[in-house]
């Protein structure tokens, strides 16, 4: 996986981002929040572990940042604490969108498990995504079954759940097959 490793002291970001590429991780060295984010923005990224406190952007403004990204595949985001987080500073960091922790100093056989659990979950996200993206349509009349199972036009379901309006028309195999010959059918009088 490809992981975000946010840590502003110099020596700890090198330690992080080695233990990453040991474990079998792409790692990407950020010295703040700030170039953490930037780097999201760049290229596809699994994971974020960072530091909570870092200048200009700390960990947890960097979890909000990227909490706020238009959807798109699920980042899960690491918060290194110190060993004595205190639990309101663990619930502002739930509350920001922090999905683990991990204490200071870093601990190698932590970081593996932190990450095990990030990738199933990465995975149970991208199952849930396409499963998501998926509309029941029936085969016969053409209507979709929405999140409440209700049938409706697939015209009406496109305009409640997209910005999306639409104009009706004909297309030239349907004109030829159903309008042409309802045409030739009003032209011929009826039989007495």
């Amino acid at each position: 996986m490809k992981v975000i490793a946010a840590e502003d002291d110099d020596v700890l970001r090198s330690i992080l981002c080695l233990a990453l590429k040991k474990l079998g991780h792409e790692a990407i060295p950020a010295a703040d929040g700030e170039l953490a984010f930037e780097a999201l923005k760049r290229e596809p990224v699994s994971v974020v572990v960072s530091d909570w406190m870092m200048p200009r952007v700390d960990g947890l403004e960097l979890c909000r940042r990227v909490r706020a990204r238009p959807a798109g595949e699920y980042v899960y985001f690491i918060l290194l604490t110190v060993q004595d987080a205190t639990e309101e500073n663990k619930r502002l960091a739930a509350d920001a969108g922090v999905d683990d922790f991990l204490t200071k100093p870093l601990n190698q056989s932590d970081l593996w498990l932190r990450l095990r659990v990030a990738e199933r979950i990465l995975q149970s996200n991208s199952r849930v995504r396409r499963l998501e993206a998926m509309l029941p349509i029936c085969q016969f009349c053409r209507k979709i079954r929405d999140d409440k199972n209700y049938w409706q036009q697939i015209e009406t379901y496109v305009v409640e759940h997209t910005d999306s309006h639409f104009s009706h028309s004909v297309c030239p195999d349907c004109y030829q097959r159903v309008l042409i010959p309802q045409l030739n059918e009003l032209k011929t009088p009826p039989r007495p």
